[in-house]
Order: structure tokens, then sequence, then C-alpha cells
């Protein structure tokens, strides 16, 4: 794995091990730190994540236009602010306001991070991918881990803490970025009409299977929303919630090498990859039908992880294959803009559906839901072989001629 690669996956680990001291924690501090109903909290995260989707966008059109290393800088400054205002001002409704502007900012960064890593290793295909994805759950294990236990002594220093990683991924970006180049060769506009209707078709592609990856992503925040707090009813304390998101982060970094033997035999294409782990996804919220105790829930954690090593990095490497030259950042921003709509639309799918029906209901409609994404994902790319195909037949054709 190149120099420039390990660099990105270690700003990766900072990134996210910062926010995992919060996003965590956001349903459990606004329902029962600000006295809000579930429902409430869904909005305000769904608010975070729609100014998240735009970040996204224009992440991903900041690297097309002006390179990763600014885009980062961008993003993680925006962040920067946002955080530094949340430790002082943390009640309603500044809390809202920032963590709208906190959305925005780390969503320009994703994008930008994720193609940055693309473009620096070509060649290395999906392990590019699974090495940002690997770093992302390093954060995820640490983050979470220590959110719970600094929260469980103060919100005020979860805050503070966050700022900090903040600052240390700022200097990492300023510091360690600026060097990573990407061939400007490589981000030359294709031109032509059949290259054109060649792009829509990917384009249209890429947005199919993105119709099941925000499906997914639905499902998945659950855990950091209606289940948080769901946990707390049940009497499950902040720290063994904390504790599921570490054996997440945790056995995604062990348990990966394994998955991706797996992957090599058993499934050989990202179709098929990304069908078998939504399936490992239903078995998940199975067991959470089933159960009331902590030892289910880190059952249902196990199997949901497992699922989740084969579909988030899945995604970004069809996004990678798919994209024209020049239009990678984009096209990643696509995808991380939906998997930023899953975690918008989920908390306020889920609050609803738990205010009105209750959990049962709730993980009923998820099923259903992700049941829906294995179809998409089994037909996005018939397009793309038909055209395939009638390419093949055209050359045929001339070559008779």
């Amino acid at each position: 794995m190149p120099r420039t690669l390990w660099v990105l996956v270690i700003g990766m680990v900072i990134n996210v091990t910062g926010a995992s001291f919060l996003w965590p924690l956001n349903t459990i501090y606004i329902h029962d730190q600000l006295g809000k109903s579930l429902t409430v909290a869904g909005i305000v995260l769904m608010l975070n994540s729609g100014a998240s989707v735009i970040g996204n966008l224009v992440g991903g059109t900041l690297f097309d236009k002006v390179g990763g290393y600014k885009s980062v800088l961008i993003g993680i400054i925006i962040s920067m602010a946002a955080i530094a205002g949340l430790v002082f001002f943390n009640e309603w409704p500044y809390y809202v306001i920032l963590l709208i502007v906190l959305g925005f900012g780390s969503g320009i960064v994703f994008p930008a991070m994720y193609a940055m890593a693309g473009s620096v290793w070509p060649e290395g295909g999906r392990r590019a991918f699974n090495a940002m994805y690997v770093g992302s759950n390093v954060g995820v294990a640490v983050g979470a881990a220590l959110g719970g236990l600094v929260a469980s002594y103060s919100f005020q220093y979860v805050f503070t803490a966050n700022a900090v990683m903040y600052l240390v991924f700022l200097l990492l970006a300023v510091f360690g970025y600026r060097s990573i180049n990407v061939d400007k060769a490589e981000q030359q506009n294709v031109l032509g009409q059949k290259k054109v209707i060649k792009n829509y078709t990917k384009l249209r592609a890429l947005l199919i299977v993105s119709i099941g990856y925000i499906l997914c992503w639905l499902a998945y925040s659950q855990w950091a929303s209606t289940i948080a707090s769901y946990t707390q009813g049940l009497g499950i304390s902040m720290k063994q919630y904390s504790i599921l998101w570490t054996i997440n982060g945790a056995l995604i970094v062990i348990g990966q090498p394994v998955v991706n033997t797996v992957v090599r035999f058993f499934a050989k294409t990202l179709k098929s990859q990304i069908v078998i782990g939504i399936f490992i996804f239903i078995g998940s919220f199975i067991v959470l039908l089933n159960t009331t105790q902590f030892t289910g829930f880190i059952v249902a954690m196990l199997i949901l992880t497992v699922g989740e090593m084969f579909v988030w990095p899945a995604v970004p490497t069809i996004a990678n294959e798919l994209a024209p030259k020049g239009r990678e950042g984009f096209y990643q921003g696509i995808v991380n803009s939906m998997a930023t709509g899953g975690r918008m639309l989920g908390p306020v799918v889920g609050g609803v559906l738990v205010d009105l029906f209750g959990m049962s209901m709730l993980f009923f409609v998820l099923i259903g839901l992700l049941t829906i994404s294995v179809f998409t994902t089994l037909v996005y790319d018939r397009k793309l072989k038909q055209s395939a195909v009638n390419e093949e037949n055209v050359v045929v054709a001339g070559a008779g001629s």
C-alpha cells in the first residue's frame, strides 16, 4: 500500500475518532439532556445529515475543481468552527444550528478523501477503499469507547475532546496532504457523443445501486438513534451501549482480512458481495426482534458488523469503477451523499415509527426495506451489460463491412 494512502488512512482514523465521540450519543443527548422527544431528535439529526448531503456534493465537486488537499482543508476548518462553538454553546437551539454546520463541514471531507484514495492507488482497486473503511472503523471503535466513558462524567468533555481531535486532523492535513498530487491527466473530462451516452448509463447505474445503499444506511442508522434510546429504556447503560460500537470497530479491524478471503472465494463480483452483506444485515434485525438482553444486542451487533464489512467498501469501489475521468470526486460525492441521506432519513423514520407503533414494527419495516435493496443491487448494471453487448455488435458489424 503506498505511503500516501497510509497518510490518508491515518487521517481517516483521527477524523472519525473525533466524530465518534459525538455522533453515537446525539440522540441520547437530545432526548435525555435537552428533554426532547425521539421524533424531535430525529428531525435534528435529519437536518445535520441534510447539511452533510450538501457537503458531500460540494466536497466531490471541489475535488474535481481544486484538488483533494484544498477540499479537505475547507471541510476541516468549517467543522472545527462548529465544534469550537459546541464547546461553549451546547444548549437548545444553538446545538441544532452548530450541528448543521458540523454536518456540512464533515460532509465536504469524506468524498474528497475517498476520491484521493482511489486516485493515489488506482491499481489497488477495492483494496484502497477497504483500507479507508478499516481506518474509519478504527476511529469508530476508539471514539465510541472513549465517548461513552467521557460522557458518563460530562457531555461538556465530549465536545472538547472532539475539538482536540479535529485540531490534530487539521495539522496532519496541512503537513501531510499538501504533497498528495492527483495526476491532472487523470482528471480530464471525457468528450465525444458516444462517451457522453455511455457515461449517462454509468451514472444511471450508480444511482440505482445507491437507492439500495441509502436503504441500507437508513436501517443501519437506527443503531445510533432509536436503538440507542431503546437500550437506555431497557436498563442498558451508556457505557454498555458504547461498548457495542467498540465491538463493531474492533471486529472490523480484526475480521476484515477474513472477510476479504471469503469475498475472494465466494463473492467474486461486487454485486454478489453487496447482496450477501444485505442478507446478513437482515439477520441482525431478526435477532433484535427477539431480544431485550444486552447479550442479544451484542450478537446483533456482531452480525451487523459482518454485513457492513461486505457492503460498505463495495459501493465506493463501484463508484470509482463507474466514474469517468475527471468525475471521480463527483461520483464519490453521490455515494457519500446517499449514505448521509440514509442517516438523515433514518432517525426521522425510526423516531416516528417507534413513537406511533413501537420498536417491533420498526424492525419489520427495516427488514422490508433491506429486501428492496437486494433487488436494486441485482438490477443496477443491467443497462450497462446491454450497452456493452450493443457496442460489441457495432464493432462486429463494422468489421464485417
